[in-house]
């Protein structure tokens, strides 16, 4: 258990998925950020629910039988971030929406670069779906975890969504 400078207390838990190790970090009430590992850690004793119900949603995730998530999220960024984030939260599960399109919709055409920075910056991956950002001609562009990750979770969608129009 560490303190934030908020002075709660923040909890982390690794999981393996098949993206490799997630680093899950909430306070006792919110999610906070998920990071891509390279290694696995040791858990804390103590895991509040929040950190067990975003375990339990991304493993349900990865097996298919989740497209939408029921956490509450705390992501710190700014207001700028925070819309861009909130606009990327409503890109449905197996769609993908590309960056012009997004900066059409947090205030205009010529955000595109500001876009693109505010979703490579996100702290909660997955659950802010920033991997169904996309190019405008399709092409996959940028992602913290890497575009072989970005490919897989828009494939493992695809999968699990009635579409099969898109392919990456």
């Amino acid at each position: 258990m560490i303190l934030d400078f908020f002075m709660a207390n923040t909890y982390k838990t690794l999981i393996e998925s098949p993206l490799g190790y997630l680093e899950i970090s909430t306070d006792e009430y919110f999610l906070l950020s998920i990071v891509f590992k390279e290694e696995f850690s040791k858990t804390p004793e103590f895991v509040p629910e929040i950190l067990k119900k975003t375990v339990s949603q991304l493993n349900e995730y990865f097996t298919g039988k989740r497209k939408t998530f029921d956490i509450k999220l705390k992501p710190q960024g700014t207001d700028f971030q925070q819309k861009v984030w909130n606009e990327v939260k409503l890109i449905p599960f197996g769609t993908t929406q590309s960056y012009l399109e997004l900066a059409v919709k947090t205030g205009s055409k010529n955000n595109t670069r500001a876009v693109g920075m505010a979703n490579g910056k996100n702290p909660i991956p997955i659950i802010i779906p920033c991997h169904r950002v996309i190019g405008t001609s399709g092409k996959l562009t940028g992602y913290a975890g890497g575009i072989e990750r970005k490919k897989w979770l828009l494939q493992h969608e695809l999968k699990y969504s009635n579409r099969s129009d898109l392919l990456f």
